[in-house]
């Protein structure tokens, strides 16, 4: 029997004696120190019986086709199993099955499958200019732009945007999104921009005097005379909205309801003054400076934005630099921050000497923010000062520029206001 110093012999396979089944089931002998008498006497037997286990070893490789495997102490674990130490082997394929193999393809994914695939609604921010009729609109406040999407026999909404901003990239990334390119099909969008506020817009002339934030909002008047609207859907973000807060105070009957974001409700304070006046001053004198960008950033986007989504940060600060003018941001900029307050508060029903809707907004409002805006206050400030019964407050999760960060949710919640407002049937 063959032997493994300081170990066990096993042996597989099969005999004379029973037929071609296995000689020894399984079996083991244990190896140790032996005298030199046995040591002697088995290598007698083995010379004896050289012929007899020639036969018998040639008879378990024709049974089984394998030799006996020799185990040592290194191949067992400490309870005594036999580990398996060897590498797998690659499957053995008959013929049969090499060939049906032969006849698949090298690789399913062909041109014809990767061509057949298209986007329904590509979100793609550039395409929001080429799908709308831009139209000036000639007020008593100098031209404003006014970019038409949308059927315009539609009911319309009308949007503004935030500073430093334009309607394209205020609301491209938005109302590209495939939720919002559904909705639409029911909906005509009227995106107005602030003066001089337009990608490539050339400097106003020295002699010309900025409007107020009132004076804008009254020029909104001259957008829905031009194209007939009786009424509209405000929807704006920062500047914007408290743009058309102003336009809704002024002209109850031409608002139907609004969704207005980072809406602030007040005049700016010490800090926002400060910083924004030198923001103007480097403007006009410097152009746009770093400190100028990195404040619009934290604006738009809070802190750490780059934490959240770097491609993004990259996009608006590529846009600040190359495609905004400087002396007309200043311009807009000075403006906002000389803004008065709404005087709009929440009169509790039964005030004597008051009408109870008269001193708020009438019409419904959803007024959202960021949970990473650095507007969350201004939002809760300006929530306390509207009617309950027709206004929602909503703050979204994970994000401060919501259009961007968190277009499904703003999205959905979109959809269900203007649902609950009888302007679109539920999909």
């Amino acid at each position: 029997m063959p032997q493994a110093e300081g170990g066990y012999v096993s042996l597989e396979g099969t005999g004379v004696n029973n037929n071609g089944q296995s000689i020894y089931q399984s079996t083991t002998e244990p190896t140790g120190p032996v005298s030199v008498f046995e040591s002697v006497k088995r290598a007698i037997g083995q010379v004896v019986g050289a012929g007899n286990a020639h036969d018998s070893d040639s008879d378990l490789l024709n049974g089984s086709g394998r030799q006996p495997v020799i185990i040592g102490s290194r191949d067992r674990d400490k309870t005594g199993k036999t580990l398996n130490t060897k590498m797998p082997s690659a499957p053995a394929h008959t013929a049969e099955e090499a060939r049906l193999l032969g006849t698949m393809p090298v690789d399913p994914m062909d041109d014809i499958e990767l061509r057949s695939v298209q986007l329904q609604f590509p979100h793609a921010r550039g395409s929001i200019v080429d799908s709308c009729d831009q139209r000036r609109i000639t007020t008593d406040k100098g031209e404003i732009l006014v970019a038409i999407q949308g059927d315009t026999s539609k009911p319309a909404i009308l949007t503004y945007h935030d500073l430093g901003l334009n309607y394209a990239t205020s609301f491209a990334g938005f109302f590209n999104f495939p939720l919002m390119r559904g909705l639409l099909e029911n909906f005509c969008v009227y995106h107005v921009t602030a003066p001089g506020q337009e990608e490539g817009a050339p400097t106003l002339p020295e002699d010309y005097i900025y409007p107020t934030m009132d004076d804008l909002a009254n020029q909104l008047q001259f957008v829905l005379s031009q194209f007939g609207l009786k009424s509209v859907i405000g929807f704006g973000i920062g500047a914007g909205a408290n743009i058309l807060a102003r336009f809704a105070l002024a002209h109850p009957d031409k608002v139907g309801a609004m969704c207005l974001i980072n809406c602030v409700s007040t005049q700016s304070g010490w800090i926002e003054w400060g910083y924004q006046s030198f923001n103007a001053r480097f403007l006009r004198t410097k152009g746009m400076t770093q400190g100028v960008i990195d404040y619009l950033m934290w604006h738009h986007f809070g802190r750490n934005p780059e934490e959240r989504n770097h491609d993004l940060v990259q996009v608006y600060k590529q846009h600040f630099e190359r495609g905004v003018n400087p002396t007309n941001l200043a311009m807009l900029i000075n403006s906002y921050i000389h803004r008065n307050d709404l005087n709009i508060a929440r009169t509790p029903p039964g005030t004597p000497g008051t009408e109870p809707s008269a001193a708020t907004l009438k019409m419904p409002i959803m007024n959202i923010t960021g949970a990473l805006s650095p507007h969350v206050d201004d939002t809760v400030t300006f929530n306390g000062r509207l009617d309950p019964t027709n206004s929602t407050w909503m703050k979204i999760s994970d994000c401060a520029m919501v259009l961007e960060e968190q277009p499904a949710k703003l999205a959905e919640a979109f959809r269900l206001f203007l649902q609950g407002e009888g302007y679109e049937k539920s999909q």
